[in-house]
């Protein structure tokens, strides 16, 4: 220990959370991919210890203090539309792409056969812990490929450039580079969440292939090789791969008008844009534009909430690691009783979302060839994200709350979760749009539900007949009441959290979580558990001690 260390430690500042390893300080992590071999769990390992070493916060500090910056014009006013980003953000990049964030669940590996989807979601969960922004393009790029397979022609071409592991950030056309990165452009000014309203025009001029034009009000990584776009064709609204360069080097008819000042997500670049004649190559059939790309946005849903519980999980950490080294009125900070049932009602609402979220991927593996997995994927997918996405701003909150002023400030991890936080919950569909999904599930196959709640009720044990009684309850009410679907996807998120845990053998967490969220009095804030559950053994069995 240095001798700063010693000071600090005499003035009653606890070390920072780093050095530790990410995958091996968390139990239910470990238990989650016990049954993985041993090459995977090795992998998890080298990750886990990476997210939180010097070398790699210090890449997430620099990308995310020195935000990408967009130079429109060269010097002889010609066109340039290229966006620079610190060399950091290219650092983590190349590593999250040699990792396969953006390929691996395609790539039929035989460590991950039959658990792509969960491999890969134990690599995003811990990735997450570090740097959330330049997730962002990795999870467009290796969701595009759900879209581009309606076209077999673009696929076979763009596929081995989409799965390459060789991060490539040059500025050439797509098939010039080792690697290329999707983007997606689905929103406009006029129309938000409703993309019927869209504007933009994409007209026939060869097989497969049309001219576009039009604006999209929000592109993210707009340095992305080729974008999945939405636009007007005659026979309804269609989906288009338009690559961001022609093969001759040239722009493609996207110009970009400014990047977004956005709240957090600041090392990732988001733009807006304006095209004409740019082609694109149609994918799926003309008019099919939203069946195609929501292919391809049920993934990056599955990603949203495993950022948001990868982030809960760093913020508790780093929390609960505060607290066992600081001291207040005369004993440690965790070993206050108002303090230690405020982390350990904390701790629960992650432990809940992370194996949420874990049971959505081994769905997703499932869903091929079993058709309970199949229809907990369709219902489940708005579900998660719903509610895991919407609990990640005021829990990384009150950790912040937890470690006091001293969380307050921009040196701290802590900071950039909690401005990173709200983007999942906004992107790729709000909570009310999430919430009008499971309606639309609702309404063309209530027999999903009804095998959902088979699962339910079976994991969840003694209490899962009640349960999915009220679950029903809530269900008939939004058939009478669309006003109501927020109540019918909380409680199915509550529900389906609580049965995870008792599924994976979690039982004290899963006895306090079913308790405190599904048979308890309406609670606004943390730290009201009821004082028969054991919060310290709680605490210390989810968060142990690292020396």
């Amino acid at each position: 220990m240095s001798r700063t260390e010693d000071k600090l430690l005499e003035l009653n500042q606890p070390r920072l959370w780093s050095g530790v390893n990410a995958f091996r300080t968390d139990p239910l992590l470990v238990d989650l991919t016990s049954a993985m071999n041993r090459t995977l769990r090795d992998d998890f390992d080298v990750l886990g210890r990476y997210v939180t070493s010097h070398e790699a916060q210090e890449l997430a500090r620099m990308a995310n203090q020195s935000p990408p910056s967009l130079h429109t014009h060269g010097p002889r006013g010609e066109r340039l539309d290229v966006v620079e980003y610190h060399p950091a953000w290219h650092a983590l990049m190349r590593r999250s792409m040699n990792a396969g964030l953006h390929s691996s669940v395609w790539e039929n590996l035989p460590d991950a056969r039959g658990q792509d989807h969960k491999a890969r979601a134990v690599r995003f969960y811990l990735t997450a812990q570090l740097e959330c922004g330049h997730l962002c393009p990795l999870t467009m790029t290796s969701a595009s490929i759900a879209a581009l397979m309606a076209s077999p022609r673009v696929q076979k071409e763009w596929a081995p450039k989409i799965l390459s592991r060789k991060y490539d950030s040059s500025n050439r056309p797509a098939m010039q580079k080792s690697a290329v990165t999707l983007g997606m452009g689905m929103t406009e000014k006029q129309g938000g969440t409703d993309v019927r309203a869209n504007t933009s025009t994409a007209i026939r001029v060869g097989e497969g292939i049309y001219r576009l034009s039009g604006h999209k009000w929000f592109m993210s990584a707009p340095m992305s090789d080729a974008f999945v776009m939405l636009a007007q064709t005659p026979e309804g609204l269609g989906c288009f791969l338009v690559p961001r360069l022609l093969e001759d080097g040239s722009a493609n008819g996207l110009q970009f008008q400014r990047l977004k000042d956005k709240v957090g997500n600041r090392s990732n670049a988001s733009s807006e844009v304006e095209f004409s004649d740019a082609f694109g190559f149609m994918l799926g059939d003309p008019g099919a534009g939203i069946r195609t790309v929501l292919e391809m946005v049920t993934l990056t849903r599955l990603d949203c909430a495993l950022a948001s519980a990868g982030m809960m999980r760093a913020s508790m950490a780093e929390a609960v690691h505060h607290v066992r080294g600081r001291s207040v009125f005369g004993k440690k900070l965790v070993d206050q009783p108002v303090m230690t049932r405020v982390l350990a009602d904390m701790a629960l609402d992650v432990a809940a979302a992370t194996a949420l979220s874990f049971r959505l991927a081994e769905a997703f593996d499932r869903a091929r060839d079993n058709p309970a997995d199949a229809a907990y994927a369709r219902v489940m997918t708005p579900v998660v994200k719903y509610w895991v996405c919407k609990m990640a701003p005021p829990l990384i909150y009150e950790a912040m709350e937890c470690i006091g002023g001293s969380g307050y400030v921009e040196e701290r991890a802590i900071a950039r979760h909690y401005r990173e936080a709200p983007v999942n919950a906004i992107w790729e569909g709000s909570g009310n749009v999430m919430a009008l999904d499971v309606l639309r599930v609702l309404e063309r196959g209530k027999d999903l539900f009804e095998m959902v709640f088979a699962t339910l009720e079976r994991d969840l044990g003694p209490s899962g007949k009640k349960t999915i009684e009220v679950l029903r309850a809530a269900m008939a009410l939004c058939e009478r009441d669309e006003g109501a679907a927020r109540l019918l996807v909380e409680q199915m998120a509550l529900a389906a959290a609580a049965a995870e845990l008792y599924r994976m053998g979690a039982g004290k967490i899963a006895d306090a979580f079913l308790e405190s969220r599904l048979t308890g009095g309406w609670r606004n804030t943390y730290g009201v558990l009821d004082a028969r559950f054991d919060c310290r053994y709680l605490i210390d069995l989810l968060y142990p001690a690292v020396d």
